[in-house]
């Protein structure tokens, strides 16, 4: 496949993930994976966990970064264009359009009730795509520590969520470090 059909592919892949998906990138995650990973088998699972890992600790939107990521890891700096523009044309022009409406529909019921329901919606995908990547996540007494301080520093204070995955990443390292150092390396 030349290289301007894949860029193309992939404009349309992350255009319909832009398009159909609300509650921005944490929702769009599964199927990202699912787009892909499963159906075009242009990386693997694997590849999606440490993507996404990389875009949270990235500065801007999740699902950007990992349409550029993908999308480089594709087809260079053409797919990373064409993945990028595609997840984020969508959300522009539905935005543009709905800015004009919003204001004169936003006190109807039936619109309060839509957005209840979609809201409750995007928290379900949010709990999938947690679901999916703890259970691809390497487990052990590490990891759960990690997991665990994020959990409780990010839910009780206030810190800035750049901070946690700093330290998050700190603690990591040092005690790859140390187990390294002793031979454990597990």
């Amino acid at each position: 496949m030349s290289t301007f059909k894949k860029a193309l592919k992939l404009f349309l892949t992350f255009f319909k993930i832009g398009a159909f998906t609300f509650g921005g990138g944490y929702a769009m995650i599964p199927l990202i994976q699912h787009e892909v990973a499963e159906k075009n088998k242009w990386i693997t699972d694997e590849d999606i966990l440490e993507i996404v890992a990389i875009a949270e600790s990235t500065p801007g939107p999740i699902a950007i970064n990992s349409a550029t990521f993908v999308g480089y890891r594709v087809c260079g700096v053409l797919g990373s264009t064409a993945a990028t523009l595609g997840v984020v044309l969508p959300s522009l022009v539905i935005i543009l359009v709905i800015s004009f409406v919003l204001a004169a529909f936003q006190e109807l019921r039936a619109v309060q009730y839509a957005f209840m329901g979609i809201r409750a919606g995007v928290l379900a995908l949010v709990l999938k795509a947690l679901i999916t990547m703890f259970k691809k996540c390497p487990k052990g007494w590490v990891s759960y520590i990690v997991m665990a301080f994020a959990a409780v520093v990010g839910i009780f204070t206030d810190i800035n969520v750049f901070l946690i995955i700093i330290i998050s990443a700190l603690f990591g390292l040092v005690t790859y470090s140390i187990m390294h150092s002793k031979g454990a390396d597990k």
